[in-house]
C-alpha cells in the first residue's frame, strides 16, 4: 500500500479551489466529513481524502 501524500492546508484549498480559511471553517463546524492527519501541531490532508470527497460530492452525474 502506497501512502498518499500529505497536503498543507494552503495546499488542499488549492486542490479544491476554496479558501483555507474555508477548510478551517468545516473542520471547527463538522460541516463536511473531511479527515485530517495531525503531525504535531500541524493540520495535514491526505490527496487521497481529498479526491474522495471530491466523488461523494459529485452532483449530476449521469447513470451509465
Amino acid at each position: 500500500m502506497s501512502a498518499s501524500p500529505l497536503l498543507t492546508r494552503e495546499q488542499a484549498a488549492e486542490f479544491l479551489n476554496i479558501c483555507p480559511q474555508t477548510l478551517s471553517v468545516w473542520k471547527c463546524t463538522q460541516r463536511y466529513n473531511l479527515p485530517v492527519v495531525k503531525v504535531g501541531r500541524c493540520v495535514r490532508y491526505r490527496l487521497s481524502d481529498l479526491q474522495a470527497f471530491i466523488e461523494r460530492n459529485v452532483v449530476g452525474r449521469d447513470s451509465e
